[in-house]
């Protein structure tokens, strides 16, 4: 397992309790564009599934020129926070806000400093409790989260991470937090994913497929950028079959209005091209504390029954 891990020692006892799946993302979207076709397939069987977000998303560019008007009316928190409540319905997902303060994607060289008290600037004490109460009331068995690296270098995906990894930790040590009994009892969290839908090797099939049906593929920047980084593809141990919910996670991205335009490169590759080709979403099992064998189809494996 990643040296990143929890450092409590695995157990070998499933969890009785009914099945739960948590998503801790950074911005709302995010739990649109990053496995929300496997949310969907766990609702339908069942699974009470929560989504977390770390930010308003407050400092998020209006990638959508229709919904401008919407945000110099409403202003863009507002905004954002309709969006996500429209996707989570559609997702059939419960929903918590962390409440932190979106940090903004720094460019330039130097890169500025991050706004002082934005999520990614704050210290991770301060931080991790809010999580560590979702985590003991909800009681998920699994959390889904990005990687040590964000997926990309986004510093609230960063910090997701980092929150994530310190909350679960937190939330099974009976010793922590015991000077506030609003966090509830201690909780084990039985595996920990990372996502990896944005593999190059899924992107490089997509845009071979597209060039060689004649249609323009969204992903050759994508492609020439990727010239040089590894492939997290080699990092996947659970491929979930879920390209028949590949509809639902579309209607939850186009929830999220100020940030997806109906006409842009998410909805450039025809439906059926991404159910025949990639019919899964692709995780990294990053840590377990119950006996597993990988490679896995599902994210419960070890858990049922």
């Amino acid at each position: 397992m990643p040296s990143h891990e929890p450092s409590h020692e695995p157990s070998n006892v499933p969890s009785h309790q009914p099945l739960r799946l948590m998503a801790v993302h950074a911005h709302p979207d995010d739990e649109a564009s990053k496995g929300a076709a496997t949310t969907a397939k766990y609702v339908d069987e069942g699974i009470e599934v929560m989504v977390v977000t770390c930010t308003g998303g407050e400092r998020g560019d209006i990638l959508n020129p229709a919904m401008q008007e919407a945000v110099d009316t409403e202003g863009i928190h507002a905004v954002r926070e309709q969006e996500m409540a429209n996707a989570a319905a559609i997702l059939r997902v419960k929903h918590a806000w962390l409440g932190f303060e979106d940090s903004g994607f720094p460019e330039g060289d130097p890169k500025p400093p991050l706004p002082p008290n934005s999520f990614a600037a704050r210290p991770l004490h301060e931080l991790t409790p809010a999580l560590v109460r979702h985590i003991r009331d909800f009681r998920p068995q699994v959390i889904t989260t990005y990687d040590e690296n964000g997926g990309y270098p986004h510093p609230d995906h960063i910090r997701t991470h980092e929150i994530t990894m310190a909350a679960v930790k937190e939330a099974a040590d009976a010793g922590q937090h015991r000077e506030d009994p609003d966090l509830g009892g201690p909780h084990q969290v039985s595996k920990i994913y990372f996502n990896h839908q944005f593999s190059k090797t899924r992107v490089a099939t997509l845009h071979q497929a597209m060039l060689a049906a004649g249609l323009e593929s969204p992903y050759a920047e994508w492609i020439e950028n990727w010239k040089d980084r590894d492939d997290n593809f080699r990092r996947v141990t659970t491929r979930v079959h879920a390209a028949d919910y590949f509809h639902i996670r579309d209607q939850a991205l186009l929830a999220h209005a100020t940030q997806i335009d109906p006409n842009g490169m998410w909805f450039a590759v025809p439906l059926e091209m991404q159910q025949e080709l990639w019919p899964t979403e692709d995780f990294e099992l990053a840590w377990s504390a119950i006996e597993v064998q990988t490679p896995e189809d599902d994210l419960f494996a070890g858990l049922r029954g």
